[in-house]
């Protein structure tokens, strides 16, 4: 059993949840602040065929961790597990600051991803311990709107860094961030004796890194790097391949597997993960382009491109507080992941139609449709999943829940950015175009911003129209999502 917090009055927990929404937004921040930044950075490190692994590096890093630091929280506790996943974030915030290269940069953001795995899974597996099923909805809305928050500060702080000092900054802000947050942590969540002895899985953590970390690979490099038809591609499919079912094998036979096949005998976990998969391609796939689209296209200043973002961040504080009321009050949920899938398929197929002269107007309200749909699905697929499993499988259940979602993220981004790199390949001449910025922009003729401004859009299409089709396969699997009425007890101490 994991480790619990004793018992504790109403101001105690008050401050925990305080504190856990500090740290999931610092993990949060991390991914939204890079976003404004990335075509800078791009234009100053190179490499714009590398510009996914930005994203994918980190998202990467903290999925395939994420079940273990699940099973390590328990063994050694939770409180301690934070200190370790904190303080290789910052390591890794540090390591970026200080980057020369495109290469050192992906190595560092790799390094931040080990410990915002933790981040993740740590907080929301608290969140388990000490509220109610039926109010954890409230406080899912609650990380949702700390997520939404971070979409408007984020790209705000990243721009403003980028177009008055310099990109670097964007890392170096998450240090006193971190140091205030794991500081209320250590104040508000205190140290148990009470742990339980686990054997850890570690021959299914490799099994699953492997597998993942081959098949974002062969999805980032092939048809670019790699040809899809030679022996590094076809040996990193067959590394994922034959990693993936070794860890099928290893996990029917492990005592505590991290992630127990039981679980996907459950119909709200295994439909959960389906909507959680598509809605990570979605949210770390996609929207990653956005700002490209916006500061290239469009021409607008990297701040100017952290507003433009607020639409879809409002949607998602909007719909996230509602759908936790909704939960709070009803006990129910079947009818978030449906309205929200439907949103998020209406949003992504207006991106699909944007060009270099779309009304603004009309993006916003596209951005704005898919934080709708973002905020109904995030908190409802961790409450349910939490309140459908087994007391003892809450934690392995919450990690894997959050392992799929980022996979689904880690894998969007890398397949997004093959196909964006390859577009941008095609429709310029050798060599133009590969540091593209908004500092490279503003060199160029009018006529030469033009065509780049086309080519940027003409590579963006495709990808939202999969994002839209990935939607509409998530509200069909929607309607085979079962009910669980959430419960309106809170789990004893100890129990």
């Amino acid at each position: 059993m994991s480790a619990h917090i004793s018992p504790t009055p109403p101001a105690p927990i008050r401050l925990v949840i305080i504190s856990i929404g500090m740290l999931l937004l610092l993990a949060a921040l991390d991914q939204t602040i890079v976003s404004t930044a990335l075509p800078t950075i791009v234009a100053d490190l190179g490499g714009l065929d590398h510009l996914s692994w930005v994203v994918t590096a980190y998202v990467l890093t903290s999925t395939v961790v994420a079940p273990l630091y699940g099973k390590l929280g328990d063994l050694y506790g939770r409180r301690t597990m934070v200190f370790v996943s904190v303080s290789l974030f910052l390591l890794g915030s540090a390591l970026c600051g200080i980057a020369g290269s495109m290469s050192f940069l992906i190595f560092a953001r790799a390094v931040q991803g080990l410990g915002g795995g933790g981040l993740f899974v740590l907080a929301l597996s608290v969140v388990g311990d000490v509220i109610a099923p039926r109010d954890r909805g409230k406080v899912q809305g609650v990380f949702a709107a700390v997520f939404a928050t971070s979409s408007v500060v984020g790209p705000l702080v990243g721009g403003g860094f980028v177009q008055y000092l310099n990109w670097h900054w964007i890392f170096f802000i998450n240090i006193p961030l971190g140091l205030i947050a794991v500081g209320i942590f250590a104040i508000s969540f205190k140290a148990q004796a009470n742990r339980v002895r686990h054997k850890i899985d570690y021959a299914g953590a490799v099994a699953l890194t492997l597998g993942l970390g081959a098949l974002t690979l062969v999805s980032s490099l092939g048809g670019r790097s790699i040809g899809w038809g030679s022996p590094e591609a076809f040996g990193l499919i067959a590394l994922s391949i034959l990693s993936l079912l070794g860890f099928v094998w290893i996990e029917a036979r492990a005592e505590e597997p991290i992630l127990p096949l039981s679980l996907f005998k459950l119909n709200v976990f295994w439909v959960t993960c389906v909507i959680g998969f598509v809605a990570g391609v979605a949210l770390f796939g996609a929207i990653t382009f956005v700002p490209l689209y916006l500061q290239i296209a469009k021409a607008t200043t990297p701040t100017q491109s952290g507003l433009l973002l607020v639409p879809m961040t409002l949607g998602i504080v909007l719909t996230s507080t509602l759908s936790g009321r909704y939960m709070g009050q009803t006990g129910r949920y079947l009818l978030l992941p449906k309205l929200g899938m439907a949103l998020l398929f209406a949003g992504m197929m207006s991106l699909s139609f944007m060009t270099q002269h779309s009304n603004m107007v009309v993006f916003t309200l596209a951005l704005a449709l898919v934080g709708l749909g973002m905020g109904c699905i995030f908190p409802v697929v961790t409450t349910a999943v939490q309140n459908a499993v087994p007391r003892e499988s809450l934690g392995t259940a919450t990690a894997a829940g959050i392992m799929v979602r980022q996979t689904g993220g880690s894998l969007g981004v890398a397949a997004f950015g093959t196909l964006f790199a390859a577009r941008m390949s095609q429709g310029l001449p050798l060599g133009e175009g590969g540091n593209i910025g908004p500092q490279t922009l503003a060199r160029l003729s009018p006529e030469q911003q033009a065509n780049l401004a086309e080519t940027v859009v003409q590579a963006i299409h495709p990808i939202y129209l999969i994002a839209a089709a990935l939607a509409a396969v998530g509200l069909i699997f929607a309607f085979f999502l079962e009910e669980v009425p959430l419960s309106n007890r809170q789990v004893p101490r100890g129990e």
